[in-house]
């Protein structure tokens, strides 16, 4: 492919990723890093144009989640150099992620699943991707996203449940501190 034709097929491709990659990371880093991720997400983009699929989205997702991974691993590194050079103050407390700050509860029960479980529902609910497309962003197949996706709901339906029963078992022991 000639130069001007990778040129014209990125510019046809990239405008349709940018903002669905933006909002991607913006829900799982904070602001700078999400900024970053996304220029080396374009980039790869761009170098393996050859290897994008018609149905580009999930593939740049799956970009886009390695290039995040690889910079929270530079993090880790230099974190770990920062330590071995210098005494320094604590880190901060990381941002909030997504659903911290709307739904109490809803952050709480992801919080509580396993990594993965989280991230495949954060793809299905946030994302709107389909099992397909989740596969694709994940390197699994459809059928194990859809068995995992079932399994996820129902672990987040529990965890929501009992953490709705543990506050209403909580509201019925008290008596606005009166005595009975």
């Amino acid at each position: 492919m000639s130069d001007a034709a990778r040129r014209q097929r990125f510019e046809a491709v990239a405008p349709a990723l940018v903002e669905p990659l933006r909002r991607y990371l913006a829900r799982r880093t904070d602001a700078a890093t999400a900024d970053d991720v996304l220029a080396e997400t374009l980039l790869v983009c761009w170098r393996r144009l050859d290897d994008l699929p018609e149905e580009a989205l999930p593939w740049a997702y799956g970009v886009a989640r390695n290039c995040l991974a690889n910079a929270r691993r530079g993090v880790r590194r230099q974190e770990r150099l920062a330590s071995r050079i210098a005494v320094v103050d604590p880190p901060t407390a990381t941002t909030p992620g997504p659903g911290e700050d709307g739904d109490p509860e809803l952050a709480e029960a992801l919080a509580g699943l396993r990594d993965e479980d989280a991230e495949l529902l954060r793809l299905w609910a946030w994302e709107q991707l389909t099992p397909a497309e989740i596969g694709t962003v994940l390197g699994v197949s459809a059928n194990a996203v859809s068995i995992r996706l079932l399994r996820a709901k129902e672990k987040l339906k529990k965890s929501l449940e009992t953490r709705k029963d543990e506050l209403a078992a909580g509201h019925e022991e008290t008596n606005g501190g009166r005595r009975r």
